[in-house]
């Protein structure tokens, strides 16, 4: 009787201390010392345009990122842009992953189980580099944390407590709600609803739950195949993802090796299993099943979509493991239950030590991985810096200079700080981003670009830095380094954090 009074005191703590430890986390260094790399920057520069002009951009490029673009916009519209808007909504993200992760474990194991499921899903390295990141990715987490979170509490009562929540059809339909609108922020997502068949089958759920989760999957599906379709279309966009191989498995592999301990040791020393079956919840009368567990659900959400996805790759190349991200939460559900099982195992005779060893090994932890929380907060855990190069424009430019992006793409770093390049022409530009209804702009001919140079005395190149520049890959990009190779003079140069801006003079200009 007492431990169910001290279960039920800390059960408000159990996802309450995983929401303020992750928000915590993810307010120490946000800014990355003001530094914005390439993939912020698209989501930057499309937040600051109107609403008519995202959607007419969505047509062409980026549509898969469309829903996202416009939460941002709005935002962007009510607080301003700045670096705390474009990172804050994913910081809130991975806390929302994190309180559904914790009351998932919770249900799932019993409240030191989710306490230390919650509190372990920020200090993942993958969730780590996210936590802090102006994409979709963690809200497509804390969207695919609470569709598994309304599942597990339609499979089953709660761990501890015999309940089950009230009206099973209101939550089918949040759940297929919940999916859909993860589809809509990245389609790839739907991903979860594999991983979540398998822990239906796992726990062998009766014929209606099947049904039901059936039509909710099948709603949700329904909804994003338009985006999907279209999205299909814009396949250039992810062409430059390299093909599949061995060294890209060894991060999936070490994720799938730790997620099996962890469930090892969970079904170990976890709570209780061998008592009777219970009846499916929303099955017919005596269809029984396994009784739910941490690795029944945590498993199939750590592999279901890594291994998925590198299925996907070897047909088409398409592995980032920013895509199945969620993943993460199936592996913090099995941590979090080996650290139940541990308070578990020592309780009888280390009732005092029990006490502290969630608190005690998430506090080493911490400790261990401070090299890599402060690299990921540092500008070089990105491959660039677009507000750097920037600030080098801005000191190096003269009134009446030309200024020359290679590859087009980099004409991010004006698009995001637009008053470091005032004054300056954009020579190779012929429609802006906004009215071409593109990420980069249209640039001209290359015949009108070489033209064009010729008739400037100073050109300012923003480009890459030395180590991770490419030749040029367009005849537009051969023609801006043939005359600036024969007509011109570099007489500076700065790296800054990833870019690169280099100043040429006119050969015999006075």
């Amino acid at each position: 009787m007492t431990s169910h009074i001290a279960d039920g005191r800390r059960r408000p703590l159990v996802w309450l201390l995983p929401v303020l430890w992750t928000l915590a986390l993810g307010l120490w260094g946000l800014s990355r010392q003001d530094s914005v790399w390439r993939d912020e920057a698209a989501t930057w520069q499309v937040a600051g345009r109107s609403a008519g002009e995202i959607w007419a951009m969505l047509g062409n490029v980026d549509a898969v990122h469309g829903l996202y673009y416009l939460v941002m916009h709005g935002l962007f519209e009510v607080f301003g842009a700045g670096t705390a808007t474009l990172r804050l909504p994913s910081v809130l993200g991975v806390a929302a992953a994190a309180a559904c992760a914790a009351l998932t474990g919770r249900r799932l194991a019993g409240s030191w189980a989710g306490l230390g499921a919650g509190l372990s899903l920020g200090l993942l390295p993958a969730v780590q580099f996210h936590l802090q990141e102006g994409r979709p990715y963690a809200l497509v987490m804390a969207g695919a944390a609470l569709s598994t979170l309304l599942l597990v509490s339609l499979l089953g009562p709660r761990a501890g407590d015999g309940r089950a929540g009230p009206r099973p059809r209101t939550r089918w339909a949040a759940y297929g709600l919940t999916v859909l609108v993860c589809a809509l922020l990245n389609w790839l997502s739907l991903l979860v609803l594999p991983a979540h068949a398998v822990t239906l089958w796992w726990v062998r759920a009766g014929r209606r739950t099947w049904l039901r989760w059936g039509v909710s999957g099948a709603a949700a599906v329904a909804g994003a195949l338009p985006l999907v379709l279209f999205s299909r279309g814009q396949s250039d966009q992810v062409s430059w993802i390299p093909p599949l191989t061995w060294a890209m498995l060894v991060g999936p592999g070490l994720l799938l090796a730790a997620g099996g301990l962890a469930a090892a040791v969970g079904h170990r020393w976890g709570p209780d299993r061998t008592g009777p079956a219970r009846p499916s919840v929303g099955a017919r009368a005596g269809t029984y099943r396994r009784p739910l567990s941490a690795a029944a659900v945590g498993l199939p959400l750590l592999a279901v979509p890594q291994l998925s996805l590198i299925g996907v790759s070897l047909v088409k190349p398409l592995f980032l493991d920013r895509y199945v991200l969620f993943g993460m939460v199936g592996l913090a559900l099995l941590l979090g239950a080996a650290l139940g099982a541990a308070v578990r195992a020592c309780a009888p005779r280390f009732p005092r030590a029990a006490e502290l060893l969630v608190p005690g090994v998430i506090g080493v932890a911490v400790l261990a991985l401070l090299p890599l929380e402060l690299a990921k907060r540092a500008p070089a855990s990105r491959v660039d810096d677009v507000l750097s190069a920037a600030s080098e424009v801005s000191r190096l430019k003269r009134a009446g200079d030309a200024v020359l992006f290679v590859p087009a793409a980099r004409r991010d770093t004006a698009l995001v700080s637009p008053g470091a390049f005032a004054g300056l022409a954009d020579v190779a530009l012929e429609r802006g981003p906004a009215a071409s209804a593109t990420l980069k702009g249209e640039e001209a001919a290359p015949d009108r670009i070489r033209a064009a140079l010729l008739a400037q005395r100073r050109v300012l190149l923003v480009t890459d830095a030395a180590e991770v520049a490419k030749p040029p890959s367009s005849a537009r990009d051969e023609a801006k380094a043939e005359v600036l190779r024969e007509c011109f003079t570099a007489v500076e140069d700065r790296q800054v954090r990833g870019r690169r801006v280099t100043v040429y003079e006119r050969r015999g200009a006075r």
